[in-house]
């Protein structure tokens, strides 16, 4: 779905409240990654040909040699497409050879935000996610003196409350992933507006119930599922912090592209 057809169906033709601006809407390669794989030149290109104006790259980026990491950007900037962040294992966010890494390869494609992909293994209660939370902290103060961010992408086990009554969404700076929000029974829109400012991105990733023989789950499209998109749109625009928008798909009827 490309971009303009994304804004259009999101708004159904009615302007969003507080919305004083447009909002760059790209794809997380994940979506692709079977063609980014095959063929890594070839997939930003088609991609953008699509529509999309933004790329989220995931972590194999991390193996690029700095001269290949300056080509893609390149290729970026010819197709006239950005990369605002990237996801990441938790090595990239940890002080050492792969952080350094890391923040080198996000300074040369533009991005504004590593983003760790998914917690530790292990990571786990009340003391393993105070723990990640204050690791994620120490990792933006290092990042912010690199004018970069860090951030969190969530799943389903994040919205369900520790033992001392807090949900880890509720500390934890992210890029929300919408799908697995609703799976998990909570509301994407309230929560939104009760953590104003709290979020950059947004994963447009749907997600209805049955199974995935059942071509539901997270297989459904884009307004297949029953996120409530009106309201998560309007929430982000006027109070959530929202910079840029990528749809991710984990699976479906169809072929990547």
């Amino acid at each position: 779905l490309g971009s303009k057809a994304l804004a259009q169906s999101v708004a159904d033709g009615a302007p969003l409240p507080g919305a004083q601006t447009t909002y760059p809407i790209g794809l997380e390669l994940y979506a692709v990654r079977r063609e980014l794989a095959r063929d890594l030149p070839d997939t930003p290109k088609t991609v953008a040909g699509i529509g999309y104006q933004v790329v989220e790259f995931y972590a194999p980026y991390l193996a690029w040699t700095i001269p290949y990491a300056k080509e893609v950007r390149q290729q970026l900037d010819d197709l006239g497409i950005r990369c605002f962040s990237t996801h990441n294992s938790f090595a990239a966010l940890t002080p050492g050879e792969t952080m350094s890494k890391a923040i080198e390869i996000n300074h040369i494609l533009g991005s504004r935000y590593i983003i760790l992909a998914s917690a530790p293994q292990g990571t786990d209660g009340v003391e393993g996610w105070t723990r990640l939370s204050g690791q994620l902290a120490d990792a933006s103060k290092q990042l912010e003196s690199q004018g970069l961010a860090a951030g969190y992408h969530n799943h389903s086990a994040e919205w369900q409350k520790l033992d001392n009554g807090q949900r880890i969404m509720d500390v934890i700076v992210l890029q929300l992933d919408v799908g697995t929000c609703v799976e998990a029974g909570a509301d994407p829109v309230g929560w939104i507006k009760g953590n104003p400012g709290r979020i950059r991105s947004i994963h447009l990733k749907d997600w209805a119930p049955g199974s995935p023989e059942q071509e539901k789950g997270y297989r459904v499209l884009f307004r297949e599922g029953i996120s409530p998109w009106k309201g998560i749109i309007a929430a982000a625009e006027s109070v959530g912090g929202i910079e840029f928008y990528l749809m991710e798909q984990e699976g479906s009827r169809f072929t990547e592209y």
